[in-house]
């Protein structure tokens, strides 16, 4: 979720009066951090995945499935063991946003050992275990990115009731009661207050209802304008949902901004691949990811910045949400595909060229603070530049991007990072961890072999938007580079001196000039499927063959081996439609289910079969060959092997 600082939350008039304190203070502390670790070298590959989880009650009596508000009450438990032993936990556990949430961490992030990769479903296993253990016998733990009846009557266990009309209220929702906010932290219902009076009204979320034969038109609860879609109008209804993230750390700032820029073509492939939430406030809807959802719900841009009329009393007209895809690439061989035009605070760009930021990366961070701080916290407010990030992180952190680029944290041995963030939470621990070995072992890939995804990044926002369609793993296709083995001209992002252009004046919404932009060069890049895009086709390597190259020129254990080579034949099968996505799987499930009526809605009954089916898949009680495939056999472990640890030992 971000930045959980501590302190007593201040008023949205109180946080816009100083939202140009947090800016400038903010770009003078990235500005003595960069100087202060810019040429920091050799930090070792790490990383970690974060899981997020929801806590769900079953009343089998009634066969009735709620979301359970006790979020704040397990996390309390949970981190005692931390609180107890810092160093020698298993897990780590944070809040998440809802009341319902949880998410969970490896204890200590993992190394560049392939054996690491027969360590993560074992250690994913065991953190939904030990959330499990705090539980009754009628509440789960459920990694699902979204519950298909949040927001529906009687959602929440305890009961809680909207109150749109109370202005005391964060949200002030017609759906959506803002007990089910996490209350253990102020940010929460901060961030939803504030992004609500920001932007002058609630938030207004429309997704397309799947047409069905007995669809009703207009859709319960939707606005005039979207008669045809699900209407939704908190924060809660993105910020509620779960997702699977990654964390890299580079060896250094120049490999960090190759991995985030070549990464950035593969957060809609991913997102298409790991899609998981076809249903919102009780219905089936014509999309199958949340993207867009939490897009829209912490969408804080006031009519102006939207473009609805004309600029008056705001500063820019800005194109997207702080929740969306990145906007420009970071590295020298992804400036040329930076077709998109760039709003950015003028002001702070100077400011950072003058402390001796490169171009890109100035533009970058100028870019994210053409918004306003929207969580401020008194004893926050005076901060010592030199020393604190507090407000650069501030604004960086409610820069909700697909990928995000982590300068290390001041006074820390933790280094450059990177942070992929679209992909959806799966049903089970095999496919999480599956996903995560699949990224990670693609970026030992890309720089082992120096591949180059790179295209222009209006292809990546249009990639994007197809990839949340439904079915959009069989039925879309992507722009994707033609040749990904040929070498960039200038070395994917080795070192090398930054070009020096100013920015684009940001009143004329003209595109960067960040040297030939490379226009619709389809002898660069094509239109290829997802299965193309893995597995390959004619000339195109695919991706999971060009890991498996990689594989075979290293000393792999036969444990491992066997783990990771069924974590491949999963994310091949999906992409060849082998398998089905979870989101194909949940509208199967709720389409054939005995009380649908063809109408769209998803009946409580509905959904109590659909989680209880999902929890005994799950768990591992009921097979499910069309999502999982058959004879799953990895050989994770919670510890890496004896003989590869003697091995290092000797190493070392």
């Amino acid at each position: 979720m971000g930045l959980l600082s501590e302190g007593s939350p201040l008023t949205w008039d109180e946080t816009k009066a100083l939202a140009q304190h947090v800016r400038e203070h903010g770009i003078e502390q990235f500005i003595n951090l960069f100087a202060r670790l810019k040429d920091r070298q050799g930090d070792v590959l790490k990383w970690g995945d974060e899981v997020e989880y929801i806590i769900v009650r079953f009343d089998d009596k009634e066969r009735a499935v709620q979301v359970s508000l006790r979020a704040q009450e397990i996390l309390a438990k949970l981190n005692e063991k931390e609180a107890a032993d810092p160093q020698g936990v298993k897990s780590l556990w944070r809040p998440e946003y809802g009341a319902y949430m949880i998410e969970g961490t490896p204890g200590k992030p993992y190394g560049g050992l392939l054996a690491h990769f027969n360590v993560v479903e074992a250690n994913m296993r065991y953190r939904r275990l030990e959330v499990a253990a705090l539980l009754p016998d009628n509440e789960m733990v459920m990694s699902i990115t979204s519950f298909p009846r949040l927001g529906c009557p009687g959602f929440t266990f305890p009961f809680a009731v909207p109150t749109p009309e109370d202005e005391a209220c964060a949200a002030r929702s017609n759906f959506f009661p803002d007990e089910a906010i996490f209350p253990g932290h102020p940010r929460f219902k901060t961030l939803t207050r504030n992004i609500r009076q920001r932007r002058g009204e609630k938030v207004s979320i429309n997704l397309p209802i799947y047409p069905d034969r007995e669809t009703k038109i207009p859709v319960e609860g939707s606005i005039p304008t979207h008669p045809n879609h699900v209407h939704m109008d908190a924060m809660g209804f993105g910020m509620g949902c779960c997702c699977l993230q990654l964390t890299f750390q580079a060896c250094n700032i120049s490999e960090a901004r190759t991995l985030y820029d070549q990464l950035t073509p593969m957060c809609p492939i991913m997102l298409a691949l790991t899609a998981a939430s076809p249903a919102y406030r009780g219905f089936l809807t014509d999309v199958d990811c949340r993207w867009n959802v939490i897009s829209a719900s912490v969408d804080c841009r006031t009519r102006e910045e939207r473009g609805e009329v004309p600029l008056k009393n705001d500063r820019f007209r800005i194109y997207k949400s702080r929740y969306d895809s990145i906007d420009s690439y970071l590295s020298p061989a992804g400036e040329k595909y930076n077709d998109m035009p760039l709003v950015l605070d003028e002001t702070l760009y100077k400011r950072l060229r003058e402390g001796d930021i490169d171009h890109l990366l100035a533009q970058h961070i100028a870019h994210l603070f053409i918004r306003d701080s929207v969580s401020l916290f008194s004893e926050k407010v005076h901060q010592n530049d030199r020393e604190d990030t507090d407000h650069f992180e501030n604004i960086q952190s409610t820069n909700w991007q697909t990928m995000r680029f982590k300068p290390p944290p001041p006074n820390s041995p933790i280094g450059w990072r990177v942070e992929f963030r679209p992909c959806e939470a799966q049903l089970t621990d095999f496919e999480n961890a599956a996903i995560v070995c699949f990224i990670v072992l693609l970026t030992r890939v890309i720089l082992s072999y120096q591949l180059d995804f790179l295209i222009p990044i209006s292809k990546v926002d249009e990639n994007m938007q197809n990839s949340q369609k439904r079915g959009a793993v069989l039925t879309e296709r992507f722009w994707f580079k033609k040749n990904i083995t040929a070498i960039p001209k200038d070395g994917s992002g080795g070192e090398q001196e930054q070009p020096t252009a100013a920015p684009a004046a940001a009143a004329s919404q003209q595109p960067m000039q960040n040297g030939e932009t490379p226009g619709d060069a389809t002898d660069e890049y094509e239109l290829m499927t997802i299965d193309q895009i893995i597995n390959g086709k004619g000339t195109f390597p695919g991706l999971v063959p060009l890991i498996n190259s990689y594989l075979g020129s290293m000393d792999v254990d036969a444990d491992t081996h066997c783990t990771i080579q069924q974590y491949l034949k999963l994310i091949q099968k999906r992409a060849s439609g082998e398998l089905m996505t979870t989101a194909s799987w949940i509208r199967k499930q709720v389409v054939s289910h005995p009380e649908y009526k063809n109408d769209s809605v998803i009946s409580e009954g509905n959904c109590y079969d659909l989680l209880r089916k999902a929890k005994d898949i799950q768990d591992g009680v009921l097979p499910c060959p069309e999502l999982l495939g058959n004879n799953i056999s990895s050989k994770t472990t919670d510890n890496i092997p004896a003989a590869i640890e003697k091995h290092l030992t000797k190493r070392c």
